[in-house]
């Protein structure tokens, strides 16, 4: 499907405007890029509009640019299916590396809890609002987040004893 033909472009469009930031079709998929001021407000139009009704969070997760100089550094990228209506978009959310905060859409979905914990963990980019923002993959103690493409290789992490 051509971006131009998806349902969810134009009420996005009508909706938000210019905090639409590119609308485009990859491999088959359409995709929309959003500004981070709008992303909460554009979700809960996905999933409520009665024409979209994207009601299933596939994935949520995170892009580092860093080694192709892109700014804003971050992207968070939303994937939806609407299961009634048999469609899917991505959302592509940019985020600065100077202030990485999100707000989160875990009343939208409950999926998204666990999905936004492992980009806080894996990436740093944190979620505004989430019930629970602690790592979940790694321990409370480790330094950094091993995703982003500026952490070290080699980098040692503290050794951490068992709690009693």
């Amino acid at each position: 499907m051509e971006a131009s033909e998806h349902p969810a472009v134009p009420k996005l469009q009508q909706a938000f405007g210019d905090k639409i930031l590119d609308v485009y079709t990859f491999r088959g998929d359409v995709v929309v890029v959003l500004d981070r001021s709008v992303n909460v407000e554009a979700c809960q139009l996905l999933r409520d509009d009665p024409d979209l009704l994207f009601n299933f969070l596939m994935d949520l997760t995170a892009v580092d640019y860093l080694k192709f100089g892109r700014e804003p550094r971050f992207e968070v990228v939303y994937n939806l299916y609407s299961l009634m209506k048999n469609l899917r978009l991505r959302l592509r959310v940019p985020v600065p590396e100077e202030d990485p905060v999100v707000r989160t859409v875990t009343h939208l979905w409950k999926a998204a809890d666990w999905a936004e914990r492992e980009v806080w963990d894996m990436f740093g980019i944190r979620f505004e609002g989430h019930p629970n923002l602690k790592r979940i993959l790694l321990y409370e103690e480790f330094e950094g987040h091993p995703l982003r493409k500026d952490y070290p290789v080699n980098k040692r992490q503290p050794l951490i004893g068992p709690k009693n």
